[in-house]
């Protein structure tokens, strides 16, 4: 999709489903759109690249707006999915799983773009048995290996029911598994880089968790 003007668009705000508070939402030709990342109009490179990255290598529905000083993206949302019953701690429970869903398909692709598809191929594999080992996938929690690490977070409609105690097993898994396949830990830093489809409230409460989780030396 092409960059769209400011006037091409109408922004207001709603509602969030899960949070007290309001959140910024782009309406384009009938399809609504949910705020992702903010660069000055200096970084205009930066922001192509990373809505091309979204767009094209993660198969994510997203636009890019030049407005009078600043390029942002925003990625495809539905609206009106909440749910009466969901309370802060369900709230923080799904943050800390889309995070961690990010955080895989993240390295997942890096090995893909940096090593080749051979590598690519055996960390499919290896996932697939960290995944299938701490059952995180199977038929309760909805996904197969592959819709996981192709699951667009912005639009899901459920997420995997994962525990607090398996996410951290998982991160764990993960971390050693990134180490073994790029020789250092390079990867797990400046976590937040690779939080950009999280609101900035959302990669906020997911950095603090993993500062107090016993992933706070592994994961920076």
């Amino acid at each position: 999709m092409f960059i769209l003007k400011r006037q091409d668009v109408e922004i207001s705000t709603i509602q969030h489903p899960t949070q007290d508070r309001q959140m910024p939402v782009l309406y384009y030709q009938g399809q609504t759109f949910r705020f992702i990342h903010v660069f000055p109009l200096s970084q205009e490179e930066d922001a192509v690249a990373l809505w091309r990255d979204l767009t094209d290598n993660r198969g994510k529905a997203c636009v890019l707006l030049e407005d009078v000083d600043r390029f942002s993206i925003w990625g495809k949302v539905r609206l009106g999915q909440s749910d009466d019953n969901d309370t802060g701690d369900i709230s923080k429970k799904n943050t800390l799983i889309q995070g961690s869903i990010l955080l895989i398909q993240s390295v997942y692709l890096d090995v893909e773009d940096l090593l080749g598809a051979r590598n690519s191929q055996s960390f499919f594999r290896d996932i697939c048995a960290i995944l299938h080992k701490h059952q995180a996938i199977n038929p309760e929690y909805l996904y197969t290996v592959e819709e996981l690490l192709n699951l667009d977070t912005l639009t899901r409609t459920q997420m995997p029911n994962w525990k607090e105690k398996q996410i951290v097993i998982l991160l764990e898994e993960l971390y050693r598994l990134g180490k073994k396949y790029f020789g250092n830990d390079n990867f797990a830093y400046q976590v937040s880089d690779r939080l950009v489809e999280m609101t900035e409230k959302e990669r906020s409460v997911f950095i603090r968790w993993l500062k107090i989780s016993p992933l706070s030396t592994l994961w920076q």
